[in-house]
């Protein structure tokens, strides 16, 4: 097959797109030998990355979907209590809706571990692990809705159409296994991480693929998992004619990475249904590690992200979902005390299972959500969202443990020490995994893209 005029080309995607359907059932595979098969080398560019040691080779974000209270959990502010249902100067700051005075936390806040690490009684095992988390309480983001903060958290920018910081990550650094997929996301449904996911304009076998972890067994967590009509060894010569074809058309025409993108997707997509029948049963884990992170769809993804940065997965997101849980507008107390035992379990149980195992220096593992709460009440027994001031964890990877970072005014609204934004959280990840952010760019519409924009700035105070 050729395409000779302008028009044959516009429709060459078409063209790929029929080739993946299969074509097994046409018996065109012994029509080619081995040797011509194969001969076509793989299409692809080598990472660029890293450009300097790397601390951290894998990276787990667990995201709470709609903006977790730091105020009930890290960032102790005993002036709300003195202060409560007052609204005195420094609380003026303009919130999405109508807020009341100020609201304190009911939960007992202590200091733990050797840098006296406050934590509030929702997070004991948390607590527990502290030593090895730093809790940064001067984050910072540009947007107080949902939609556009998230997607800032994920790529960025609150465009929709951008990649996720998990495909930028994927794109710089590749996979250490070509049997799985190098950037995972993990929640309850078949669509959790949404246009979170995206590869955008960055070569398509760095999106994100989504699993349910609401299941665990992995035929139901991953659909069409199994070819049911052929065996292996003919999926193999299905895969190699249409792999070959693919290629033949690609030395055709050049550089073409929507090619790419199938062509490895494909390989991906068949080696995986061998791999994921074992990574993604995590009934093969003893009971006493199961009983460890708990029995829930968090539990389970939290679990199934240690399984798989243990294989060679490069970036996993695990969503504590569905809809957006932690958006506490109102009964935010009874809320957390109902939440928080299941996050704070299935968390510390990724923390401290990986240190175990000798894989915490080389993990770095991200928690928080697209911005914080209020101090002033909404509804009476609420938080509205804040954007001004709020706190995230980092455990592992190179980063500092038993230590906070930054701080809030005195009552927790705004960031006034040590900020840190959204952009300077991304190029601090991407500096533990060997990356420097201002080098991982990508050319598009005429222009340099890159993760952090035009900002950014490591935090190396947190740094070992």
């Amino acid at each position: 097959m050729t395409f000779n005029s302008r028009q044959d080309k516009l429709s060459r995607r078409d063209w790929i797109a029929s080739l993946s359907g299969g074509l097994g059932s046409l018996g065109l595979a012994g029509m080619l030998s081995e040797e011509q098969l194969r001969a076509a080398p793989a299409i692809g560019t080598a990472p660029k990355f890293p450009n300097f040691p790397a601390k951290a080779k894998h990276n787990i974000v667990l995201f709470m979907v709609g903006g977790p209270s730091q105020l009930d959990m890290f960032d102790y502010k005993p002036a709300l209590l003195k202060y409560q249902g007052q609204r005195p100067s420094g609380v003026e700051l303009r919130t999405e809706r109508t807020t009341g005075g100020l609201l304190p936390s009911p939960f007992e806040f202590k200091q733990h571990g050797r840098g006296g690490v406050h934590v509030s009684s929702l997070l004991p095992n948390l607590a527990s692990t502290i030593d090895d988390i730093c809790v940064i309480k001067s984050m910072y983001t540009f947007n107080p809705t949902h939609v556009p903060a998230r997607s800032l958290f994920h790529t960025g920018n609150i465009a929709a159409t951008r990649p996720s910081m998990g495909s930028w990550i994927s794109y710089g650094l590749g996979s250490e296994n070509k049997d799985l997929p190098g950037f995972v996301v993990l929640g309850p449904g078949q669509n959790t991480g949404g246009g979170l996911a995206r590869a955008g304009f960055l070569p398509s076998q760095h999106q994100g693929t989504n699993f349910d972890d609401s299941v665990t067994a992995p035929d139901k967590m991953i659909r069409y998992l199994q070819n049911k009509e052929l065996n292996k060894d003919a999926q193999r010569r299905q895969l190699d004619l249409i792999q070959s074809m693919n290629r033949g058309y690609g030395q055709q025409f050049g550089h073409d990475e929507y090619l790419e993108g199938r062509i490895q997707s494909m390989e991906t997509a068949f080696t995986m249904q061998f791999e994921a029948t074992d990574v993604f049963d995590i009934n093969k884990e003893p009971e006493s590690v199961r009983s460890e992170y708990g029995d829930t769809p968090f539990a389970h993804g939290c679990l199934l992200a240690r399984r798989l940065v243990e294989r060679g997965v490069r970036t996993v997101h695990v969503y504590y979902g569905p809809g957006q849980p932690w958006d506490d507008h109102s009964k935010i107390n009874k809320n957390l005390a109902e939440r928080c035992p299941d996050m704070d379990q299935a968390s510390a149980a990724l923390v401290k299972d990986l240190r175990q195992r000798g894989l915490l220096g080389e993990t770095l593992v991200v928690w928080g959500g697209e911005f914080g709460r209020t101090p002033v009440s909404e509804s009476g027994d609420g938080r509205d969202h804040n954007p001004y001031g709020f706190t995230m964890w980092l455990a592992g990877g190179g980063v500092k443990g038993g230590m906070s970072y930054g701080e809030t005014d005195d009552f927790g609204f705004k960031a006034v020490e040590k900020s840190v934004s959204i952009h300077d959280l991304h190029a601090t990840m991407l500096h533990q995994m060997g990356i420097d952010h201002t080098k991982l760019t990508y050319r598009y519409a005429g222009r340099d893209f890159r993760l952090t924009d035009v900002y950014g700035e490591v935090v190396k105070d947190i740094l070992l």
